[in-house]
């Protein structure tokens, strides 16, 4: 290993980052089961589990600025800011990407641990809601998110820097069948709640249907929940607005809505 002031002559051309700069693209981190870590914060984060960091990539300065990041059980490459920006997202890097193993799990790791909140991503699209999403989720306590249907892989760049680490935190799951994740949430014994603005329910007037676990359904940004998939949920819940705005964001509501279970679960 080069000393923290002395790049290890990885080049724009060498296979290292080339290999690193692909995981830009769906189908070689789902070939591959990687992605990219980009920045301190998320690296510091991903750090902290074992085993999912393969490689770190960092420039002389970072390195300088966040010892803690550049730890010696860890494959670290020191490089040049030219190399970096080959491999980052970011127009601006910030210095430090780690190359990480996936971190999803199953249902059945969630479905283990008896869930008392968790959110259902139904074919959301856009990744950077997808991070955000996520970060809502861990601030609010959750013990899951998953992503099913046609949903974003959470795993891309922007999802990831949206999320500032919080995918490393709480439990990942990628399904393909929304009904089927509802199902085994029900049969587990949570309250399937479906985010919608016409919903039956209010959700502060109505916040004994907050008390037991529960499971969050959220639909597309576009189009939200189609009539099929709100069904499969048992009630379905309106976030009230109180000023002239038509409606909140996908984001936004998760975030309404996560904290609201949160509170009602330690107030009730």
């Amino acid at each position: 290993m080069a000393s923290p002031d002395q790049p290890d002559g990885l080049t724009i051309r060498s296979a290292k980052v080339k290999y690193a700069s692909r995981l830009a693209t769906h189908s070689f981190r789902t070939r591959n089961k990687e992605f990219l870590a980009e920045g301190p914060q998320t690296v510091r984060e991903a750090l902290k589990v074992r085993g999912a960091v393969i490689e770190i990539f960092v420039t002389a300065e970072a390195a300088e600025r966040y010892p803690e990041l550049v730890p010696p059980n860890v494959d670290v490459h020191r490089v040049d800011e030219r190399v970096l920006k080959v491999i980052a997202d970011t127009v601006q890097p910030q210095g430090i990407i780690a190359r990480c193993h996936f971190v999803d799990g199953a249902m059945t790791e969630v479905l283990a641990v008896k869930p008392k909140l968790v959110v259902i991503c139904a074919d959301i699209r856009d990744p950077g809601n997808a991070g955000t999403v996520i970060r809502c989720a861990d601030a609010a306590g959750a013990d899951a998110v998953i992503f099913t249907g046609n949903s974003v892989d959470p795993f891309n760049p922007k999802a990831v820097r949206a999320s500032v680490g919080s995918l490393f935190h709480l439990r990942l799951v990628l399904a393909n069948d929304t009904a089927a994740v509802v199902s085994q949430f029900k049969t587990a014994g949570l309250t399937v709640l479906a985010a919608d603005g016409a919903g039956s329910l209010d959700l502060f007037a109505d916040e004994d249907a907050l008390v037991a676990p529960t499971a969050w359904l959220l639909g597309n940004e576009a189009w939200g929940l189609p009539d099929d998939v709100a069904a499969l949920a048992d009630h379905t819940v309106s976030i009230p607005i109180f000023g002239r705005a038509e409606s909140l964001n996908l984001a936004t509501a998760a975030a309404v809505c996560l904290y609201a279970s949160a509170r009602a679960h330690r107030t009730r």
